[in-house]
Formats: structure tokens, sequence, C-alpha cells
């Protein structure tokens, strides 16, 4: 029973936020004729590892802010629900996160010093992201940060990680998934408007209000499935299909809980179309 509330506290459901450029960019580098799957494995599970770390600080962190009651509309936090203690929620993301820095051992071993630098840095945004005196998700530049280490970094870093040679293409491909995370991120801000803004949490939905939250939503989500036409790709925009539901949810002002999962699975299907893509095509 306590194994599936920390199951329930790591949020399997977006897992495919980090999953997405991984596999971009490792699709990137076996078209170009590198592959480890060691360093696929290892890359996949550092990047989890960060995910999962920065889950249990949240909901550490906006449990000791006041931001998490019981008037939460999305998932349920475990220390605000009393299922687990806030002790034990701080030693797992401590643990959690030290995996992920363990695991960064060798990605640095791999790639150079630069991604001991990024290991740190991503480290300190998981915390960073709701803990410490400048809280990134309190600032309102949350967005910003999913969209460069969730795409561009993690999907440019795992190209140079596999091949050991700087190209642009996985930089600019990172920003499917990077897009498609920041479209989460916004929906779950636009659920969360009336609540943060009793906590002064000043995401970019807490301060501009609601019709530009939705614009912010529809502009990721469909930068982020019309982009590959830049590369020539056509294939993922058979994400546009699936796309429609939660767009449709958004504007109706709708249950935003289902959009906000069906979202990062679109993000995750862009990122295989693209993948796709690279080996055929079109």
């Amino acid at each position: 029973m306590k194994a599936l509330l920390w199951i329930e506290a790591a949020r399997p459901k977006t897992f495919v936020i980090s999953a997405a450029p991984v596999l971009l960019g490792t699709c990137f580098a076996l078209k170009a004729g590198s592959f480890s799957l060691l360093t696929f494995l290892i890359t996949l599970l550092a990047t989890l590892a960060i995910q999962i770390g920065s889950h249990f600080a949240n909901d550490y962190y906006d449990f000791l802010k006041g931001a998490d009651t019981a008037t939460r509309k999305g998932p349920r936090r475990l220390v605000q629900a009393g299922l687990i203690p806030l002790s034990d929620m701080k030693l797992a993301a401590f643990l959690t996160l030290s995996t992920a820095a363990l695991l960064s051992i060798y990605l640095t071993l791999r790639g150079g010093p630069v991604f001991a630098l990024l290991a740190t840095i991503s480290i300190f945004l998981a915390v960073g992201y709701t803990g410490g005196p400048l809280p990134l998700a309190y600032l309102g530049i949350g967005e910003f940060f999913v969209l460069l280490f969730y795409g561009i970094i993690a999907t440019s870093g795992t190209a140079y990680l596999q091949t050991h040679t700087f190209s642009w293409d996985p930089v600019f491909l990172g920003l499917i998934p990077g897009l498609a995370a920041t479209a989460v991120l916004a929906v779950a801000n636009m659920r969360d408007i009336e609540e943060d803004r009793k906590v002064g949490k000043k995401t970019l939905a807490a301060r501009f209000g609601h019709r530009f939250a939705k614009l912010e939503y529809t502009s990721c989500l469909l930068a982020a499935i019309f982009l590959p036409l830049i590369f020539g790709f056509y294939l993922p925009l058979i994400a546009l299909i699936p796309a429609l539901v939660p767009l449709k949810a958004v504007w109706q002002n709708t249950s935003l809980i289902p959009a906000l999962a069906q979202t990062g699975k679109i993000g995750f299907l862009l990122s295989l179309l693209t993948a796709v893509s690279l080996f055929c095509g079109f």
C-alpha cells in the first residue's frame, strides 16, 4: 500500500515528458550512425530521476508554503493529504536527486565536464522550482526552464552523448518536446490559477489570467506540432488529430486534468513521429 503511494507521488503519467527528448536525441544519433544502449538507458534513468525528485520536492515545498490545500484541483499531494510524512518526502527527494547525481557521473565521463555542470544545474532547478529563496514557479519563469531543460538541452545533450559531435539539428529538434512540455505546464498552471493567487504563486497564468493561459497553451502545442515542417517532416502532423481533444477542453473550460495527461502523451507522440521522420524522410 505504501509503495502505491510513492508511485502516485512520483506521477508516472508525466514520465513521457522526460522520455520524449531522450528518445528523439537518441534516434537522431542512431540516424547519424552512433548508438550506445548503456548510454541511452543511463540518460533516460538520470532524466527520470531528476523529474521524480522535482515532484517530491514540489510536494514538500508547496506544503510548507501553503500552496497545497484541500481545494487543490490537480492530483492530490501526498504530504498535504496526510498520507506521507513531511520528513519522508524530504528524504525521498534527497535520495532520488542523489541517484540522479550518481548516474550523471557516467554521463560526465562519457560527454565531458559540461555534463557535470548541466546535471548540477538540473538538480538545483528540480529543488529550486518551488523551493529556495527564489522559487521559479513563484516567479513565473518556470516555462522558460521547462522549454530549455525538457527540450533543447535534453535532446541535444542526449544526441551529443551518443555521437560526441555537436550539431544544431538536435538543438532545434529539441524545441518540439520542449514546447509540448511547456504546454503541459501551461495547462497545469491554468488549472491552479485561483489557488496560486491566494498564496502569491505568480505563474504566468496567475499573473495574466485564463485567456492568456489558453493562448499560451494553444501556441505552445500548435508550435510543437507544426515545427517539424521546418525539417520537411509531415508525419508529425498526425498529432494534430488527438490534440484537438485537449484544445477543446481548454477553450471550453471543462476539466483540465485529463487535458494535462493527454498533452503529455501528445508530446511523446510528436517526438516518436519526428523520430520516424528522421529515418523515412517525410
